[in-house]
């Protein structure tokens, strides 16, 4: 299963990032990709949701429901797809104090079977995970700065 990790560093105080990433029920208003993001359960640390988004080269949408657990001490948030159009989606956010600022890191394992592909369609897929989180950090990343 492929996994990608993504780094930034972000020029503001960890608590700020850490916050905006918390309320994801806000990302449609600032990230081009998610069409809709919905809370449907909220209970202490435990968070779930069920996103829609698009995938723009293709005009393709996704679906999803995700459960977040996040880690208000440690500044850090486990995070599973429950159900969806993915075979498997899950990882981390990292959230750490560097050089008077934020460095967020992502990890994410996930599996998108289509059958009959061969490796370059499995390498496009891949190229369009890898840009969905670098998109998604700098959209982070540019709220938090502004």
């Amino acid at each position: 299963m492929p996994i990608v990790e993504t780094t930034t560093w972000i020029d503001a105080p960890v608590e700020k990032v850490y916050s905006i990433s918390k309320k994801n029920e806000d990302f449609p208003t600032f990230m081009k990709d998610v069409l809709s993001l919905t809370i449907v359960e909220n209970e202490g640390s435990r968070v779930v949701s069920d996103w829609v988004a698009v995938v723009s080269a293709f005009g393709l949408k996704i679906r999803w429901r995700q459960e977040d657990v996040w880690n208000d001490v440690d500044h850090v948030c486990q995070f599973r797809m429950l159900s969806g159009d993915y075979d498997k989606l899950e990882g981390n956010w990292r959230f750490k104090v560097e050089n008077g600022g934020c460095r967020f890191d992502s990890l994410v394992d996930y599996e998108y079977k289509v059958p009959g592909i061969g490796a370059l369609v499995n390498k496009v897929v891949h190229g369009l995970v890898v840009k969905n989180l670098d998109d998604t950090l700098a959209a982070i990343k540019a709220r938090a700065e502004s």
